[in-house]
């Protein structure tokens, strides 16, 4: 049986993929080398773990859409963006296995790992605890209200592209606090950062990136006759 070098191909991943999309927060780039991402992926494809795409989790159910692992470069430009600081509480909306927390686990002072499905719910709690990540909370709620016993929030990413973000997101911001999020779908899709600052929240646009919808944000389409 062949062993697989996850160490190895967590270098890689930083070099080959994260790197080379502008990526230089020594932070950010450290974070990705520490933490195994192998561990957040089902046992099936954790030979996979590392591949520059989306990675399934869940499939999708009903009328909820499919789960996914972020590309790790995508990720990566989002943390980047997100200028997150030792001190800072994030909430991390849409937390899926808590991969994106045990991230943030290495960059702030607590995180709030948000996640509406009870499957991903324990699954994040039992890879966090094995992982050490002591300063995050795996929360189970509906990802679109936030979490505001813990807020207000200094960062609040949502893991998944949207239609739209509730006002009730946007209350539960700190002052100088930042909520990163991509906007649209596919080409169309841009990462954008918001600002609050003087009770005002600004928006700055970051880049074009493409990333899986996230359930809860997205419209629901008009019946035509």
């Amino acid at each position: 049986m062949m062993v697989i070098d996850f160490v190895e191909l967590r270098r890689k991943m930083v070099d080959n993929q994260i790197r080379t999309v502008d990526v230089t927060d020594l932070l950010v780039l450290e974070a990705f080398l520490t933490v195994p991402r192998e561990d957040f992926v089902p046992e099936n494809i954790r030979d996979l773990s590392y591949r520059d795409t989306d990675i399934v989790l869940l499939p999708a159910q009903n009328d909820l859409s499919a789960r996914h692992l972020m590309r790790p470069a995508s990720l990566a430009k989002l943390l980047q963006l997100a200028a997150v600081k030792s001190s800072d509480v994030v909430l991390d909306i849409g937390a899926n296995s808590g991969y994106c927390a045990a991230l943030f686990s290495k960059l702030a002072k607590s995180v709030i790992a948000l996640e509406s499905n009870k499957v991903l719910v324990e699954q994040a709690v039992k890879i966090l605890e094995r992982n050490q990540c002591d300063n995050v909370m795996v929360v189970h709620g509906t990802l679109e209200k936030g979490y505001t016993v813990k807020g207000p929030y200094d960062v609040i990413l949502i893991e998944g592209s949207v239609d739209f973000i509730p006002d009730g997101i946007f209350d539960q911001m700190r002052e100088g606090g930042r909520l990163v999020v991509v906007e649209g779908y596919g080409n169309a899709g841009v990462a954008r950062i918001y600002i609050k600052k003087e009770s005002t929240i600004s928006a700055c646009r970051g880049f074009n990136l493409s990333v899986k919808p996230l359930s809860g944000f997205l419209k629901i389409p008009n019946f035509v006759f």
